[in-house]
């Protein structure tokens, strides 16, 4: 099958509880048993985890005298083994303690295994690891953990995570390792319970994206090292959403065009040649096609009415498409009517498709060429909408890693704490991802349950999809009262929630009273404050959010959430 594919073995593992046996003839004519299964998979390389289980009484001397005895047996056919301190093993349980085996065995073909996970898990640095001779280093596995000062043996079935996923500094680890003159293959090891759930394919493609990515931002950091890395354009830096645009048939287009314009949006211009408008307030663009033909059409078809496109504002488009690309996301092309610019994209969340716009080219001018001016009617006063504060994708939770690599590997993007919500029927996994200045943030929702607000939105989709948009605003209450003459659908927040809420920060209660009659939410964080108001929901669970962020406040209101869901489920049952 290999051959087939184009593919070749480079390492068979694994083969445990070779040495400190009490049988340890037995244990010899099974290793020249894997030898020969070697030997027919055309592979010269073995994975020795230390044992787990030993005799008791076994000293140093009688562990290395029994792989000693095993290398030998190796060099016969040619074969090298490589020697993994596991960290549940019986005896040796650490690189250091391999390194001394390895030393002790003083044989060409017995060389070092490391495995970043259990290298650095516990709070250990790549710099302990310096002073290693690379070539006695035969085999390197990379695997990511949470940053956590816990027993190593506690946490591996639940936290074996993909390169990008964790907290370790795989960066240094490598850097570390190519210094010290490792010229092997870089692998990736196995991923923890977390992951099983992600198809073979799936899994197969982002352990490429992750493993690319962590080599070349390696090699990027220190060119004189040698890696195999393939030389990719840098993370595309982030300079803002351009535009969100909706796929919607003649019904729900009525329907998103007054939700729209109750939040004091103007249609501003058409296009010249499609049933597509382009709706606007402050550096907002909403996009709301119609057209019977191309993308958004077949997109409404499978999803129903969606956000089907997001326009990102970047330094060079074709930079950006050239690293997604070469990291496996696929290119995203359609014929370009007359008079239309061709636009780099790539496919993104949930098949949906992700636009890149810069100044270096036309593309800036989009709306200027394929778009016409409308006729003004009545002016509408804006409600002090700014811009898109940050864009919520909701996806089944054993999506949540893949979207994480794709955006964290693409662009210029750093992730945050992952956020556990309860809903009133399940948990919801939050993993919020920002760029440096905040130009994009984004917020990844997983919904772990059946019956969750986030799995209800999920129900009648194919795939994943972006579920709220929401808008800043430099004053809730003034926006808020703008709004209250334009029929805004607010969501109804509990009266519960107002007495919990100035008991909790001891606010002034005329200012509890404010938020009470808007319907606004409200979290502090030290001085930081956030305000949020939501609309009710439309399109079975797709929702917009008006926030105010004030003192340098960061968060996304978790505390809020679970509050929010159940008033959306609420007002779903209702409808």
């Amino acid at each position: 099958m290999a051959q087939e594919l184009g593919l070749e073995i480079g390492l068979l593992q694994p083969f445990r509880n070779l040495e400190g046996q009490e049988n340890q003839a037995a244990e010899f004519d099974r290793l020249e048993a894997k030898f020969d299964l070697m030997g027919a998979l055309g592979t010269d390389l073995l994975l020795v985890g230390s044992a787990r289980v030993m005799k008791d009484g076994v000293e140093f001397s009688r562990i290395a005298d029994d792989l000693a005895r095993a290398a030998e047996l190796a060099a016969n056919r040619d074969i090298r083994l490589a020697y993994l301190a596991l960290p549940w093993a019986q005896r040796i349980t650490h690189d250091s303690d391999a390194r001394k085996i390895v030393d002790a065995v003083g044989q060409s073909n017995f060389g070092l295994a490391l495995n970043s996970y259990f290298s650095l898990a516990g709070g250990r640095r790549p710099a302990d690891l310096r002073d290693l001779d690379g070539g006695k280093i035969f085999h390197v596995q990379l695997s990511d953990a949470p940053r956590l000062d816990t027993d190593i043996r506690m946490l591996k079935r639940q936290f074996g995570m993909l390169p990008g996923l964790g907290r370790l500094n795989l960066n240094g680890f490598v850097k570390v390792l190519a210094r010290a003159g490792y010229q092997g293959a870089w692998s990736i090891a196995r991923v923890g319970e977390q992951g099983q759930a992600t198809s073979a394919e799936q899994l197969t493609r982002d352990g490429y994206r992750a493993l690319v990515s962590l080599l070349d931002e390696a090699s990027g950091s220190e060119p004189g090292i040698s890696l195999p890395a393939p030389g990719l354009p840098a993370r595309s830096r982030v300079r803002g959403i351009e535009f969100i645009e909706f796929a919607v048939d003649e019904t729900t287009h009525k329907q998103l065009v007054a939700v729209l314009e109750s939040m004091c949006f103007r249609m501003e211009r058409r296009h010249i040649a499609k049933s597509v408008e382009l709706l606007r307030q402050g550096a907002i663009n909403i996009v709301v096609n119609s057209d019977e033909s191309g993308y958004a059409r077949s997109a409404f078809a499978n999803h129903g009415p969606c956000v089907c496109d997001m326009g990102i504002r970047v330094d060079d488009s074709k930079l950006a498409v050239e690293r997604a690309t070469a990291l496996g996301t696929e290119l995203y092309s359609q014929p370009v009517g007359t008079g239309e610019l061709d636009i780099p994209a790539i496919r993104g969340v949930g098949g949906s498709v992700v636009h890149f716009i810069d100044e270096r080219s036309n593309l800036h001018r989009v709306w200027d060429i394929e778009f016409e001016p409308v006729q003004k009617t009545a002016a509408i006063p804006p409600a002090g909408l700014r811009r898109i504060d940050h864009v919520a994708q909701t996806m089944a939770d054993d999506e949540m890693r893949s979207w994480l690599l794709y955006y964290a590997t693409t662009f210029d993007m750093r992730k945050s704490e992952i956020v556990s919500v309860a809903d009133p029927s399940g948990i919801i996994h939050s993993q919020p991802v920002e760029s440096p200045e905040g130009e994009l943030r984004l917020n990844l929702n997983g919904a772990a349950g059946q019956k969750t607000f986030a799995a209800t939105f999920l129900a009648d989709r194919i795939g994943a999809g972006v579920q709220h948009i929401a808008f800043l605003t430099d004053d809730i209450f003034e926006t808020s009262a703008t709004l209250d003459g334009q029929d805004f659908a607010r969501l109804e927040v509990s009266e519960n929630y107002y007495e919990d809420l100035r008991v909790r920060y001891a606010l002034d209660p005329a200012l509890v009273d404010r938020m009470r009659a808007g319907n606004i939410l409200y979290e502090r964080l030290g001085d930081a404050e956030y305000f949020q108001i939501y609309s009710r929901p439309i399109f079975n669970g797709f929702f917009f959010e008006i926030v105010e962020r004030r003192a340098g406040y960061q968060g996304y209101g978790a505390t809020n959430a679970s509050m929010r869901l159940a008033a959306q489920l609420k007002c779903q049952r209702k409808a």
